[in-house]
């Protein structure tokens, strides 16, 4: 077993690498520079966190929020990590114990905020305590057209320079601009080792939906998951608080989260939603980076995001565990005039405002997708080997029809009345509804005025949804939203070309169930009974839940039920050191007594050493009164026990270095021939 495998489990609790993680590591570990772009949930943390452990000094950590950072920094401490981290957030206490822990070369890891980089002492202070490493958390921020851009995230360039040590950086979210500009910003442009590990999170079910009444579509959708923990996403932040009042009048336990509540009120609701199990909270973007919450359950966002980029980060808060979650996107054609006139109004230079259009232009194809919106999604980031069967549109493929020609109308009917109006008159001159205002204009006069009538208005606001999703038109801003048609458009208004519509769009939410339960109806009892433990214990602790355990390691538990030490520490995310601190405890949950094992056994649970241990033992009791059992009775202490089962001699003189000759005497031989047979 190599050197980070060992670590992996020994600290960790993993019998294995995820998939990619180990190159990952060793290229971090030997010193390269690396650039990672992993899907969340991928394991990112630990292709930094491991390598800290096996180089020497220390690695400096620089991550955006102080909330992932002081989670981070709990969970190592848990898994018996020296870590620690200089926060705005910090108590003078815990500041001290930082402090302390550098000054001693006990430090591993010492995570910071890119803000402190701008404090002139910081430089210093990073060369005098031996830094030799620099791991960057979501480094999309460095780039401006990344989607949580942050300017003093610019200073990690510099710093690396000044230090010259290597640099990591890792992110879940980067097209290939935003790649591009990681490259030059953080390593001058000088290519690093790149692992591009892939966007697909397989586990998580995609879904899009129409607005149609939309309070009620999330009210249903919940209804669906109660007591599961999930995200809201809304665009305004007097939706987020309306929103979360309905669903606690549903039921629901629910709170909302947004940029205009005091520092405390927000931070009493993230430390809610990490330590609660069923909470729902209700936010606008302000809410989520830096979330590690492992087993949120589903997102849905009740207005369409400003991206496709911020879609797939904010959608990737789900099912971090790897467990089955799910995902719910609102949009209509109100969302696509917002988000196209944020953009128009924006300051940004013309190219900036035209690459956010591609940006928004992708996330409308993936709303409006005909086919696998996995597939959809995934092309955009470069992917084109895909499996899917876990989206809406692969559960139940939509009916499509040639739209060309009801297109066509549409078009016809915005040029005819000189791009002035918004898709409610265009759709009554299509119905041919003689409004007072069409009368004014004399637009009943138009050839385009009833030619339509063959759908109704429902399904026109469908057609002109589906074009502005397409980038067929667009509202002008100088206009007050009214309609232009694109160049996009002109193949199709001439007949060069065609466009397939879906034909039945507006729809309640889809009313698929909830993901399966977790774990089978036999072993749900268990389960909830070692929740129960594990929210106990947090509590107590005063950490969120998933620092004890995460789900997927009390799901492993509940479904095993291991009855010793050994079983336990063979469950995936028991490393070490919980397995001292825990052990115990959750086995009492599991069989009703808590095993009574001695302390020099207990620190060789689940390794080989164990079970030489347990043989020698055995072994022991045997010969305690000699081959006859007339003699005067002799032992070994565990801790001599111990040291055999670790060090395992090989002959007899190194048997009796370790036993004394009298043990040696009655023992060795035994014990010698157990290690034979051991291998």
């Amino acid at each position: 077993m190599s050197p980070a495998q060992t670590i992996l489990k020994d600290v960790f609790g993993f019998d294995a690498f995820r998939d990619g993680q180990d190159d990952v590591v060793q290229a971090v570990a030997a010193g390269q520079n690396v650039l990672a772009i992993m899907p969340t949930g991928g394991g990112k943390s630990l292709c930094f966190q491991l390598p800290a452990l096996l180089r020497d000094g220390v690695t400096v950590v620089i991550s955006p929020l102080i909330a992932l950072m002081r989670d981070q920094v709990r969970a190592l401490r848990e898994a018996g990590v020296e870590a620690g981290a200089l926060t705005s957030g910090n108590t003078p206490e815990e500041t001290d114990a930082v402090w302390e822990a550098l000054e001693a070369g006990r430090l591993k890891l010492l995570y910071i905020a890119p803000e402190r980089l701008s404090a002139g002492s910081s430089l210093g202070m990073l060369r005098r305590i031996g830094v030799n490493l620099i791991a960057v958390d979501e480094a999309h921020c460095v780039s401006q057209w990344g989607h949580d851009f942050r300017p003093d995230y610019l200073r990690i360039g510099e710093l690396r320079r000044a230090l010259n040590v290597p640099l990591a950086a890792f992110t879940a979210t980067a097209d290939a601009e935003t790649r591009a500009e990681i490259v030059e910003r953080l390593f001058d442009g000088q290519p690093p080792q790149t692992f591009l590990r892939g966007f697909d999170r397989p586990n998580i079910h995609l879904a899009f939906a129409a607005k149609n009444n939309p309070r009620q579509q999330i009210l249903s959708f919940a209804a669906a998951r109660k007591g599961q923990s999930g995200i809201v996403y809304c665009g305004t932040r007097a939706k987020t608080e309306a929103l979360a009042q309905a669903l606690r009048e549903a039921g629901h336990a629910a709170c909302h989260y947004h940029g205009g509540m005091e520092a405390d009120d927000r931070r009493h609701t993230e430390t809610r939603f990490q330590r609660e199990d069923g909470l729902i909270v209700v936010a606008t973007v302000a809410f989520g980076m830096g979330i590690d919450k492992p087993d949120i359950r589903w997102v849905a966002h009740a207005d369409l995001p400003k991206s496709i980029e911020a879609y797939y980060q904010e959608i990737g808060r789900a099912g971090r565990d790897g467990a089955p979650a799910e995902t719910l996107t609102l949009f209509g054609p109100d969302d696509i005039r917002l988000r196209r006139a944020q953009i128009d109004e924006g300051l940004a230079p013309p190219e900036r405002r035209s690459a956010d259009h591609a940006r928004l232009n992708a996330l409308l194809g993936l709303a409006e997708a005909l086919h696998c919106r996995r597939a959809t999604l995934l092309r955009y980031f470069g992917e084109t080997e895909v499996k899917c069967g876990n989206c809406d549109l692969c559960d139940s493929p939509p009916e499509i029809f040639d739209g060309t020609q009801p297109v066509r109308m549409a078009l016809s009917a915005i040029l005819r009345t000189e791009e002035w109006y918004g898709s409610g008159h265009l759709i009554d001159i299509l119905l041919g509804n003689l409004t007072d205002r069409i009368r004014e204009k004399g637009h009943d006069t138009l050839p385009t005025f009833g030619v339509g009538r063959e759908y109704d208005k429902r399904q026109w606001q469908a057609i002109f949804r589906q074009m502005m999703g397409h980038d067929l038109i667009r509202p002008n801003p100088d206009r007050h939203g009214a309609l232009q048609m694109t160049e996009a458009a002109r193949p199709i208004l001439r007949g060069e070309a065609q466009i397939d519509l879906r034909r039945d769009t507006i729809r309640d939410a889809p009313r698929r169930p909830a993901v399966k339960a977790l774990v089978s109806d036999e072993d749900a009892p268990l389960l909830s009974a070692l929740k129960a433990k594990r929210r106990a214990l947090a509590e107590a602790a005063n950490v969120p839940a998933y620092v004890i355990f995460n789900d997927r390691t009390l799901i492993e538990m509940a479904e095993r039920r291991p009855t010793t030490l050994d079983q336990m520490a063979g469950v995936s995310g028991v490393g070490a050191k919980k397995l001292e601190r825990y052990g115990d405890t959750f086995l009492e949950v599991i069989t009703g007594a808590a095993e009574a094992v001695h302390p020099q056994r207990r620190k060789l649970a689940g390794r080989e050493a164990g079970s030489l241990y347990d043989r020698l033992l055995e072994v022991q009791a045997d010969l305690s009164r000699g081959e006859d059992g007339l003699d005067k009775p002799l032992s070994c202490s565990a801790s001599l026990l111990a040291k055999i089962a670790q060090t395992r001699p090989q002959d007899d003189a190194a048997m009796v270095r370790i036993l004394g000759d009298r043990r040696a005497e009655r023992f060795g031989a035994a014990f010698l021939d157990v290690l034979r047979e051991a291998g």
